[in-house]
């Protein structure tokens, strides 16, 4: 007989992988950046995405699998969290670094707390503020000092940074207004409508984007990167993502970003040897010590 501290540590398993994966994401995306442009690479990811999660939702049975009273807002839902999360993530990755990308994207607790602020499930105290303002300080060190370029040119800008605050803030809005829906419909159906919503959208993208691009020059490792950036850090990390929105707070769930700038720094050290330099601790250090005031505020 299954207890029900078993069901929560399999979803504690599930949100490590999750963690893992989109950790990982930092690292694989830059291999498939330097062979697709950044809007192509987006919009093959999600259309892909969209291809994989398809079956699994034709193959759902009873009402859960039916959303017409909701459509419209699985739909906004999809194309706010799911493609604008992902376009601005690539296009922000291909202008700045792992070691920033993966820092910034630790501040969606933040984001999530002001989202859910403005709709009246959680009040922002003073601590609270005082929170953001220093996780806010910490992105300011991140630009204090001229970029640095790593082995593979992971050079760090401003405006890569700024897509990947969208990215966040896009990925926020998604958990704050799904956190309802998540528990009329299954994480399958939500994502479908999101990512064939997103392909469908995004298809003259890819249309336009694809025309004249040399698809057979591509190398496995690049096609393997967009493959891995479709399936694993969207399909399956989105899904484990939803359900654990079904399951625990939404906040609890982003709080996990704190392990994602850890793991991404390590891989892309190891992989693309980025540099780690004294504003990239400095900052990281203020930026987690700001969203964790947030967090227990």
């Amino acid at each position: 007989m299954k207890q029900p501290g078993d069901s929560h540590a399999q979803l504690y398993w599930l949100i490590a992988a999750m963690v893992l994966f989109w950790s990982a994401n930092y690292t694989i995306g830059k291999v498939a950046l330097r062979e697709f442009p950044p809007l192509l690479a987006g919009g093959l990811r999600i259309a892909m995405a969209a291809a994989f999660i398809a079956p699994a939702y034709l193959a759902q049975k009873g009402p859960a699998s039916w959303a017409k009273r909701d459509i419209p807002f699985l739909l906004f839902l999809g194309l706010i969290g799911i493609m604008m999360n992902q376009l601005f993530f690539v296009i922000g990755l291909s202008l700045t670094s792992v070691v920033h990308s993966s820092l910034i994207i630790g501040m969606t607790p933040i984001f999530v707390l002001l989202f859910a602020a403005a709709i009246k499930q959680e009040r922002i105290t003073p601590r609270k503020a005082s929170g953001m303002l220093i996780a806010l300080g910490g992105i300011a060190i991140l630009n204090a000092l001229p970029p640095e370029t790593g082995a593979h040119g992971a050079r760090a800008t401003v405006a890569g940074d700024l897509f990947v605050a969208l990215a966040s803030i896009a990925f926020a809005l998604y958990t704050v207004l799904g956190k309802k829906i998540s528990l009329r419909h299954s994480a399958v159906t939500v994502n479908t409508f999101g990512y064939v919503g997103g392909a469908l959208a995004l298809a003259p993208v890819i249309l336009w984007e694809g025309r004249g691009f040399s698809f057979a020059r591509v190398s496995l490792a690049a096609w393997s990167s967009v493959v891995y950036m479709a399936l694993f850090s969207s399909v399956i990390s989105y899904l484990i993502y939803y359900h654990a929105l079904g399951k625990i707070s939404a906040s609890r769930v982003s709080a996990f970003n704190y392990l994602q700038p850890v793991v991404a720094t390590l891989l892309a050290v190891v992989a693309l040897g980025e540099r780690v330099t004294l504003p990239v601790v400095a900052g990281g250090a203020v930026i987690f010590s700001g969203v964790y005031l947030t967090e227990r505020g």
